[in-house]
């Protein structure tokens, strides 16, 4: 079995636009059983992106008393997105995480268009199946 990135993340990535409501994207999420979108904020001229997280909805709009109908993701989303290369071992992933206190990555290939996202639960579910030394 392979443990390198392309072969646990998820896909096809979701994208949605800054402008889009949190009850929205929280919604997405629920149907698509997720906790991460890419958010796309790009101008004309500028390709940019951001992600919003449960975490996000959790810590700006639930913990902070926000409306989530009156918020849009571009208001609690961070930016800029830190990615992970699909050719990447697990192991690469989980030290890129840890080093930068985060549980999602959007993935991308060789060429760096988007193709995945790997989470946290990815790599845990590749440890319970193999066992650490197996993903080195």
């Amino acid at each position: 079995m392979s443990y390198i990135v392309r072969d646990w993340m998820a896909r096809p990535i979701i994208i949605i636009d800054d402008s889009t409501p949190v009850t929205q994207a929280l919604t997405l999420m629920k149907r698509r059983g997720i906790h991460s979108l890419v958010v796309d904020c790009s101008e004309p001229g500028k390709v940019s992106y951001g992600i919003v997280t449960t975490t996000d909805i959790r810590d700006k709009i639930v913990a902070a008393g926000r409306d989530p109908s009156q918020t849009t993701v571009a208001e609690i989303m961070t930016t800029p997105v830190h990615t992970a290369q699909s050719d990447w071992t697990l192991q690469q992933c989980a030290e890129r995480m840890h080093a930068l206190n985060i549980r999602h990555l959007p993935v991308l290939d060789s060429d760096g268009v988007m193709v995945g996202m790997i989470s946290q639960t990815d790599i845990f579910s590749a440890v319970e199946e193999a066992g650490w030394e197996a993903l080195g």
